[in-house]
């Protein structure tokens, strides 16, 4: 029995009870009304409700009175051990081993599909993550924004989410410039330009764009920049890509800020004009000193932003304007952007030009800030100069361990990753010791093959260890921490989950055992608990999966 069927039944329990007391007091009530929990102290049950705390009053009746009232018609259900009364009126609720039991045929059998949910279906989100400028390669601040961003990418579209993940890519303004005179100035010979980018890889980026363009300095002097700016970035944008699938994160959409400007084939306005129209429509546009405003403190904004100065040109307001509008015309009613810790500042005006746009602020986009990590020992890249590459990174730590440690935490906390325990094959390092309790469900399984125990009989009765109890409340859960990790955008609850299931799986393995010992028959509690270790090995694999994270069958 999985917790959806116990709230279920409690559900079916509850209603005749509130009904007769009080008529009417049962309407419009559901399952989802009726939470369950799992006891921290498991001699208390597998679970628990404070249902007859929330309805006592308004049924009129002692909460305890009729706890025990719920508790007397829910032991009746199949499926259920016992019910019993503690303290106020909680009701803990122990199920029979079999129903418990069950639970492992089930995530066997539904395979990778076990702890999806529909909990997000109908929401229809852009989800916009590290958005890095193609001017350089990727640093360790992305790094974070990558895993981060992808991490909850893959728990909502778990979560039954219509969801597009989108890097937007700031090709348009001066840093497009200083990097072409930069890669120019290397190509002549000539020393990199005083506002220009250092590091070597602008050297190699300009003997790329050398052997494409032979004849670049054949041009003219305005041909050359142009030439030298748009191959080269043409070229880093490539390997900024190429960096991102090495560290399994994949983007749906590579937005250019250079087609929020670009005018239509015969001068049809840009989108970034469209824009500032769109915005008159709705009532909060006006001009002032010459200059087109947009009343953004209407929505909660500390001050009025241009959006066109006096002189014409469109500020950076104007493009996050246009990018947000394109959105919604793209058809995604929810918008979210992870940005880095220096970008508190967009909180109030991403909320308000949502709100100026016409739409929800509290509820149709959100902002969420990540916080800086850094890494013991980490070396500044040879090749840019001045900042630590992924590439660097993830050659050094592993793919694995990066990206798991990184969503570990909350976007909100300041991280600093230790490599001494991150490059250890022992338990200190989470991820070896949930990657090592995924390999470990796959040993059993070959040494129960060589044994003769197969999946050929299931009796979930006889999974009455204590250890196989707990196990099964753990794999009850996962499609709960899921669903919730979606909701509060929070990946990292998956991963603290799976260490505790790790770790509860390392115990079973202690004390209850799938291959028989010497000449010892196989039974069916053996082939049992085949089925019981194939699900664990299934749930920490979708976990893992969830983080963009292997699952090796051996280490």
């Amino acid at each position: 029995m999985n917790p959806d069927a116990l709230a279920a039944a409690l559900l079916a329990a509850i209603a005749p009870l509130a009904e007769a007391r009080r008529p009417g007091s049962s309407a419009g009530l559901t399952a989802a009304d009726f939470p369950l929990e799992r006891p921290r102290n498991r001699d208390h049950g597998d679970w628990a409700s404070n249902a007859a705390l929330k309805l006592g009053k308004v049924v009129g009746v002692n909460p305890r009175e009729f706890a025990q009232e719920i508790a007397d018609a829910l032991a009746a259900t199949d499926g259920v051990a016992s019910v019993e009364v503690a303290g106020p009126g909680f009701i803990n609720i122990r199920l029979d081993a079999g129903a418990a039991g069950a639970l492992a045929k089930t995530i066997v059998e539904a395979g990778a599909a076990y702890g999806t949910n529909d909990t997000q279906r109908g929401q229809s989100i852009n989800l916009e993550f590290v958005s890095a400028n193609p001017t350089g390669p990727m640093h360790i601040g992305h790094t974070r924004w990558a895993a981060l961003g992808d991490a909850i990418a893959r728990v909502l579209l778990a979560s039954g989410a219509t969801l597009v993940r989108e890097f937007y890519i700031n090709d348009a303004g001066a840093q497009m410039d200083r990097f072409g005179r930069s890669v120019l100035a290397a190509i002549k010979g000539e020393p990199t330009p005083e506002d220009g980018y250092p590091g070597s890889y602008i050297g190699d980026l300009a003997s790329r764009v050398r052997a494409e363009l032979p004849g670049i300095l054949d041009l003219s002097d305005d041909e050359q920049l142009v030439q030298a700016r748009d191959r080269a970035y043409a070229l880093q944008l490539a390997d900024l890509q190429a960096s991102l699938e090495k560290f399994n994160v994949h983007f749906d959409v590579f937005f250019s800020e250079r087609t929020l400007h670009a005018h239509g084939p015969n001068g049809e306005p840009s989108l970034v004009d469209e824009a500032v129209d769109r915005l008159r429509a709705q009532g909060h546009v006006f001009e002032q000193d010459d200059a087109i405003w947009v009343r953004t403190t209407d929505f909660g904004d500390d001050k009025d932003r241009v959006i066109r100065r006096s002189n014409g040109e469109y500020t950076y307001f104007a493009a996050d304007a246009a990018y947000y509008l394109n959105k919604s015309d793209r058809g995604f009613a929810h918008k979210i952007y992870l940005l880095g810790a220096d970008h508190h500042g967009y909180v109030h005006r991403l909320k308000a030009l949502a709100g100026a746009a016409g739409d929800d602020p509290e509820k149709d986009i959100e902002v969420l800030i990540g916080q800086l990590v850094s890494v013991n020992g980490a070396r500044l890249s040879k090749r840019a100069g001045n900042i630590i590459e992924l590439d660097d990174l993830r050659d050094w730590l592993g793919t694995d361990a990066l990206r798991y440690s990184l969503a570990r935490y909350p976007a909100d906390s300041p991280l600093t990753l230790d490599p001494e325990i991150l490059t250890k094959r022992t338990n200190d390092n989470p991820v070896f010791y949930v990657q090592y309790a995924h390999a470990r469900t796959h040993n059993v399984a070959r040494n129960g093959a060589d044994s003769g125990v197969d999946r050929s009989v299931f009796a979930p009765e006889l999974l009455e260890h204590e250890t196989e109890s707990a196990l099964l409340g753990a794999l009850q859960e996962f499609p709960r921490i899921v669903a919730y990790a979606a909701e509060v955008r929070e990946p990292h609850r998956v991963a603290r989950y799976l260490e505790e299931l790790a770790s509860l799986y390392h115990r079973w393995y202690d004390n209850c055992r799938v291959t028989p010992l010497g000449d010892e028959p196989v039974t069916d509690l053996h082939r049992t608990r085949l089925w019981l270790n194939d699900a664990t090995g299934q749930v920490l694999r979708n976990g893992l999966d969830l983080l963009g994270v292997s699952a090796p069958e051996r280490m």
